[in-house]
Protein backbone atom coordinates (compact mmCIF):
# COMPACT_ATOMS: atom_id res chain seq x y z
CA UNK A 1 0.00 0.00 0.00
CA UNK A 2 1.30 3.35 -0.86
CA UNK A 3 1.16 5.78 2.12
CA UNK A 4 -1.59 8.81 1.99
CA UNK A 5 0.54 12.31 0.97
CA UNK A 6 -0.66 13.51 4.62
CA UNK A 7 1.10 10.60 6.52
CA UNK A 8 4.90 12.29 5.25
CA UNK A 9 3.56 15.94 6.90
CA UNK A 10 2.79 14.24 10.17
CA UNK A 11 5.41 12.46 10.81
CA UNK A 12 7.93 15.98 10.03
CA UNK A 13 5.34 17.88 12.09
CA UNK A 14 5.36 14.76 14.81
CA UNK A 15 9.50 15.10 14.87
CA UNK A 16 9.45 18.75 14.87
CA UNK A 17 6.96 18.77 17.93
CA UNK A 18 9.28 16.78 19.88
CA UNK A 19 12.11 18.95 19.42
CA UNK A 20 10.31 21.70 20.47
CA UNK A 21 8.47 19.81 23.88
CA UNK A 22 12.60 18.64 24.49
CA UNK A 23 13.84 22.53 23.67
CA UNK A 24 10.80 23.42 26.30
CA UNK A 25 12.26 20.87 29.15
CA UNK A 26 15.76 22.21 28.06
CA UNK A 27 15.01 25.94 28.99
CA UNK A 28 13.02 25.24 32.00
CA UNK A 29 16.33 23.29 33.19
CA UNK A 30 18.44 26.05 31.91
CA UNK A 31 16.19 28.38 33.94
CA UNK A 32 16.27 26.61 37.23
CA UNK A 33 20.22 26.38 37.41
CA UNK A 34 21.23 28.00 40.71
CA UNK A 35 17.58 27.97 42.03
CA UNK A 36 16.40 24.97 43.34
CA UNK A 37 12.73 25.28 42.11
CA UNK A 38 13.18 22.09 39.69
CA UNK A 39 14.61 18.63 39.78
CA UNK A 40 16.91 19.12 37.61
CA UNK A 41 17.24 15.40 37.26
CA UNK A 42 14.06 15.00 35.95
CA UNK A 43 14.24 17.58 33.26
CA UNK A 44 17.05 16.34 31.92
CA UNK A 45 15.08 13.10 31.89
CA UNK A 46 11.92 14.47 30.16
CA UNK A 47 14.69 16.03 27.50
CA UNK A 48 16.11 12.41 27.00
CA UNK A 49 12.38 11.27 26.73
CA UNK A 50 11.65 13.26 23.86
CA UNK A 51 14.57 12.62 21.98
CA UNK A 52 13.85 8.82 22.26
CA UNK A 53 10.58 9.49 20.87
CA UNK A 54 11.96 11.77 18.15
CA UNK A 55 14.74 8.68 17.49
CA UNK A 56 11.16 6.40 17.35
CA UNK A 57 9.79 8.94 14.48
CA UNK A 58 12.74 9.44 12.67
CA UNK A 59 12.62 5.50 12.19
CA UNK A 60 9.08 5.39 11.14
CA UNK A 61 9.97 8.00 8.23
CA UNK A 62 12.74 6.68 6.74
CA UNK A 63 11.34 3.83 6.42
CA UNK A 64 8.25 4.94 5.20
CA UNK A 65 10.37 6.45 2.73
CA UNK A 66 12.31 3.03 1.69
CA UNK A 67 8.80 1.45 0.87
CA UNK A 68 7.05 4.40 -0.86
CA UNK A 69 7.50 4.30 -4.61
CA UNK A 70 5.83 8.16 -4.38
CA UNK A 71 6.24 10.80 -1.76
CA UNK A 72 5.15 13.89 -1.97
CA UNK A 73 8.05 15.38 -1.91
CA UNK A 74 11.66 14.72 -3.11
CA UNK A 75 12.38 11.62 -1.59
CA UNK A 76 16.42 12.62 -0.56
CA UNK A 77 15.51 16.59 0.69
CA UNK A 78 12.21 14.48 3.06
CA UNK A 79 15.48 12.30 4.33
CA UNK A 80 17.80 15.60 4.91
CA UNK A 81 14.60 17.64 6.07
CA UNK A 82 14.48 14.63 8.69
CA UNK A 83 18.29 14.07 9.39
CA UNK A 84 17.96 17.86 10.04
CA UNK A 85 15.60 17.76 12.85
CA UNK A 86 17.05 15.17 14.26
CA UNK A 87 20.47 17.38 14.68
CA UNK A 88 18.27 19.62 16.29
CA UNK A 89 16.74 17.14 18.82
CA UNK A 90 20.59 15.85 19.50
CA UNK A 91 21.91 18.89 19.87
CA UNK A 92 18.97 20.35 22.84
CA UNK A 93 19.94 16.77 24.54
CA UNK A 94 23.83 17.99 24.17
CA UNK A 95 22.67 20.80 26.04
CA UNK A 96 20.78 18.85 28.85
CA UNK A 97 23.39 16.10 29.72
CA UNK A 98 26.15 19.45 29.14
CA UNK A 99 24.99 21.11 32.84
CA UNK A 100 26.33 18.27 34.72
CA UNK A 101 29.52 17.29 32.40
CA UNK A 102 30.40 20.72 32.60
CA UNK A 103 29.16 21.43 36.70
CA UNK A 104 26.78 24.38 35.52
CA UNK A 105 25.54 25.30 38.66
CA UNK A 106 24.31 29.16 37.89
CA UNK A 107 22.83 29.87 34.55
CA UNK A 108 24.13 33.40 32.88
CA UNK A 109 21.98 36.02 31.57
CA UNK A 110 23.28 34.97 28.41
CA UNK A 111 22.61 30.96 28.84
CA UNK A 112 19.50 32.01 29.48
CA UNK A 113 18.82 34.21 26.47
CA UNK A 114 20.31 31.29 24.87
CA UNK A 115 18.09 28.80 26.06
CA UNK A 116 14.88 31.31 25.10
CA UNK A 117 16.60 31.72 21.35
CA UNK A 118 16.65 27.89 20.93
CA UNK A 119 12.85 27.39 21.97
CA UNK A 120 12.20 30.89 19.82
CA UNK A 121 14.08 29.34 16.78
CA UNK A 122 12.42 25.23 17.56
CA UNK A 123 8.89 27.05 17.52
CA UNK A 124 8.88 28.63 14.24
CA UNK A 125 10.85 25.29 12.61
CA UNK A 126 7.87 23.38 14.36
CA UNK A 127 5.13 26.10 12.67
CA UNK A 128 7.11 25.71 9.68
CA UNK A 129 7.23 22.40 9.33
CA UNK A 130 3.21 22.46 10.22
CA UNK A 131 2.58 25.06 7.38
CA UNK A 132 5.21 22.99 4.29
CA UNK A 133 2.09 20.85 3.21
CA UNK A 134 0.00 23.23 2.53
CA UNK A 135 1.55 25.00 -1.21
CA UNK A 136 -0.74 28.30 -0.02
CA UNK A 137 0.59 28.66 2.91
CA UNK A 138 3.88 28.72 1.65
CA UNK A 139 4.64 33.07 2.20
CA UNK A 140 4.10 31.80 5.90
CA UNK A 141 6.24 29.13 5.73
CA UNK A 142 9.43 31.19 4.21
CA UNK A 143 8.65 34.33 6.58
CA UNK A 144 8.98 31.30 9.47
CA UNK A 145 12.14 30.47 8.29
CA UNK A 146 13.54 34.13 7.76
CA UNK A 147 12.75 34.72 11.55
CA UNK A 148 14.82 31.73 12.62
CA UNK A 149 17.75 33.08 10.19
CA UNK A 150 17.33 36.56 11.72
CA UNK A 151 17.15 34.39 15.70
CA UNK A 152 20.53 32.40 14.76
CA UNK A 153 22.05 36.14 14.06
CA UNK A 154 20.60 37.55 17.58
CA UNK A 155 22.33 34.81 19.08
CA UNK A 156 25.55 35.24 17.35
CA UNK A 157 25.97 38.42 19.57
CA UNK A 158 24.99 36.84 22.59
CA UNK A 159 27.99 34.34 22.25
CA UNK A 160 30.20 36.82 21.14
CA UNK A 161 28.95 39.56 24.22
CA UNK A 162 29.18 35.99 26.35
CA UNK A 163 32.60 35.38 25.62
CA UNK A 164 33.79 38.78 25.96
CA UNK A 165 32.43 38.85 29.51
CA UNK A 166 34.59 35.03 30.19
CA UNK A 167 37.71 36.69 29.22
CA UNK A 168 36.86 40.24 31.28
CA UNK A 169 37.22 38.02 34.07
CA UNK A 170 40.01 37.64 36.62
CA UNK A 171 40.38 34.47 39.45
CA UNK A 172 42.14 31.33 40.22
CA UNK A 173 42.82 28.43 38.37
CA UNK A 174 39.18 27.31 39.63
CA UNK A 175 37.54 29.96 37.98
CA UNK A 176 39.41 29.47 34.39
CA UNK A 177 39.07 26.14 34.02
CA UNK A 178 34.82 27.11 35.12
CA UNK A 179 34.98 29.95 32.10
CA UNK A 180 36.80 26.99 29.49
CA UNK A 181 33.77 24.48 30.39
CA UNK A 182 30.75 27.45 30.29
CA UNK A 183 32.23 28.51 26.98
CA UNK A 184 31.46 24.78 25.58
CA UNK A 185 28.39 24.93 27.38
CA UNK A 186 27.76 27.82 25.21
CA UNK A 187 28.79 26.91 21.74
CA UNK A 188 26.73 23.78 22.69
CA UNK A 189 23.50 26.16 23.16
CA UNK A 190 24.59 27.74 19.67
CA UNK A 191 24.70 24.64 18.05
CA UNK A 192 20.91 24.28 18.57
CA UNK A 193 19.96 27.21 16.96
CA UNK A 194 22.81 26.32 14.28
CA UNK A 195 21.03 23.21 13.45
CA UNK A 196 17.65 24.99 13.24
CA UNK A 197 18.92 27.35 10.94
CA UNK A 198 19.78 24.49 8.47
CA UNK A 199 16.32 22.51 8.97
CA UNK A 200 15.12 26.15 7.50
CA UNK A 201 16.91 26.34 4.81
CA UNK A 202 16.28 22.75 3.95
CA UNK A 203 12.68 23.70 3.88
CA UNK A 204 13.07 26.86 2.07
CA UNK A 205 15.15 24.59 -0.68
CA UNK A 206 11.77 22.33 -0.66
CA UNK A 207 9.80 25.30 -1.02
CA UNK A 208 11.93 26.28 -4.07
CA UNK A 209 11.69 23.11 -5.77
CA UNK A 210 8.03 22.26 -5.42
CA UNK A 211 6.74 26.10 -6.13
Amino acid sequence: MLPKRAEFFELLAAHSERVLAGANAMQRLINSLGDGTQDLAALVKEVNMNEASADQIKADLIEMLHKSFVTPLNRDQVYALTLDIDRVMNAVQDVAQAVAIYNVEQATSESRELALRAVEACLRLSRAIGSLKEKERSEETVNLCSEIERIEEKSDLVIQRAIKALFQEEGDEEAALRAVGLRQFYALQEKVIRCCKASAQMIEEILIQNA
